[in-house]
């Protein structure tokens, strides 16, 4: 059977083109505060799970990081029946996108040269609304020519970059960037003081440094001081929080300890692309995966794209059986095409599945504020500011302490102890997002960058 990445449609469901034309303000930093953020994520930020999260409240959507050099080898072409834009390279789609998805679609280069990067943001700026240079991927494929978190050792290259972007590219065109937190803070402030001058419009901490994975508790404890930092800088620049948010009502939490302007969610958006609502959605084997797979078909987004999502999706279960779940899921690994999965997808009513998503958006009025808008920062309450861990040995001795076992006597059993009470506690994400059952792929993936 063939495996074309948009197989064709029967007569008998015909594809309607729906181009909807809403016209939208320029991005400000005002539009990158007070909202949830889908974080940038090789494979699992496809184009439908980014239109998903819109869909249930995220503000604005980071597609997935592209190296410079990639996107200026490719082709865009649009497809005429249902309007995606996608730029082919030599054998696949480089990246996709939809004109839907513009007013809130930030696009993240991978670079670590200021001409490359220019080069790459003006072959793709008439379908997105930012750019974001991608400072805190600690993985080789975007290190390894000094790229990602590589950056964080060259700030004058960093700097240059951004400055570069911001001068070729026109005003209404953001230029945001995305690091990881140095060693030491005093450091870190240097280098956020640096990048802010660069004339960009938001700059998202994820609150690990290089060297520490998704495993280890993010010292989101660091940004307060950092967020303080930038705004006696009296630029207007949005500080968005990265790293253990694990949805719309945790984002308070986040908050709450870092005062930052916004929160970016990853591995929480890769399991849910529905968290992003106060009521994400449950039993996703029924009410989530079905939909997610017609649309990817609708949308012609490879097969191999939409399959590696959908055995990533993971939630809490309340009316599906396990046995039901199991088939489904064992299904999809086996599946290598769309039409593998007639029997647990078909109708194949992807026409349907993009309406109500076009509607979501189109509900917001030609506005970026969801349909579940944080309160403004003004309003959040704020814990007083502690200051953090200064160096990484720190931060690994509080782990260390973190884990260590607690010794509970008998006469304690059902008391809270006022410290522990008083310690902003971070919730486990298996049990904040019912996380009991694994994706059956048996891949992991570091999605945050």
């Amino acid at each position: 059977m063939s495996r074309r990445s948009r197989p064709p449609t029967p007569d008998s469901s015909p594809r309607i083109s729906k181009k909807p034309r809403l016209e939208y303000p320029p991005l400000t930093a005002d539009d990158y505060k007070n909202g949830l953020m889908l974080a940038p994520m090789v494979r699992s930020g496809a184009l439908p799970t980014r239109l998903y999260a819109l869909k249930h409240g995220a503000k604005l959507v980071w597609g997935p990081e592209t190296v410079d050099k990639a996107i200026l080898h490719t082709t865009r072409v649009v497809d005429p029946v249902t309007g995606v834009i996608s730029y082919h390279g030599k054998s696949k789609a480089i990246f996709t996108t939809h004109p839907i998805e513009k007013p809130f679609l930030i696009y993240q280069i991978g670079s670590a040269d200021p001409e490359l990067a220019v080069q790459a943001a003006k072959m793709v700026q008439q379908d997105v609304s930012g750019f974001d240079l991608n400072c805190g991927c600690p993985k080789p494929f975007s290190t390894h020519a000094g790229m990602g978190a590589a950056l964080l050792s060259n700030p004058d290259l960093l700097c240059s970059i951004l400055t570069a972007l911001r001068q070729a590219m026109p005003p209404e065109i953001t230029i945001s960037a995305k690091i990881r937190l140095l060693p030491s803070q005093e450091d870190t402030l240097k280098l956020v003081e640096r990048i802010v001058n660069t004339g960009i419009t938001a700059l998202t901490v994820h609150c690990r440094t290089r060297n520490m994975r998704k495993k280890e508790r993010a010292v989101i404890e660091r940004l307060r001081e950092i967020v303080e930092f930038v705004e006696r800088m009296g630029k207007g620049i949005a500080v968005i929080e990265n790293g253990d948010c694990l949805g719309y009502e945790d984002s308070k939490r986040v908050r709450q300890v870092t005062g930052a302007h916004s929160v970016m969610i990853a591995e929480a958006a890769e399991a849910n692309p529905t968290c992003f609502s106060p009521t994400p959605l449950k039993d996703l084997e029924q009410t989530f995966v079905p939909g997610y797979i017609r649309l990817g078909k609708y949308l012609g987004n490879h097969w191999t794209s939409t399959k590696f999502c959908a055995t990533q999706f993971v939630g809490a279960h309340e009316n599906t059986r396990k046995n039901d779940s199991k088939a489904m899921r064992e299904a999809i690994v086996r599946a290598k095409c769309y039409e593998d999965l007639d029997s647990f997808v078909a109708p194949w009513t992807g026409e349907q599945e993009w309406a109500e998503i076009v509607e979501a958006i189109e509900k917001r009025g030609g506005q970026r504020a969801p349909p579940h808008p944080l309160p403004p920062i003004e309003e959040v309450e704020v814990a007083p500011f502690i200051p953090a861990a200064l160096s990484v040995s720190e931060a690994q001795t509080q782990k260390e302490n973190d884990a260590a076992p607690t010794v509970v006597h008998e006469a304690s059993l059902g008391q809270e102890s006022a410290s522990a009470a008083d310690k902003p506690q971070i919730p486990p994400t298996a049990s904040l997002l019912g996380l009991d059952v694994p994706p059956p792929s048996g891949e992991t993936v570091d999605v945050a960058v």
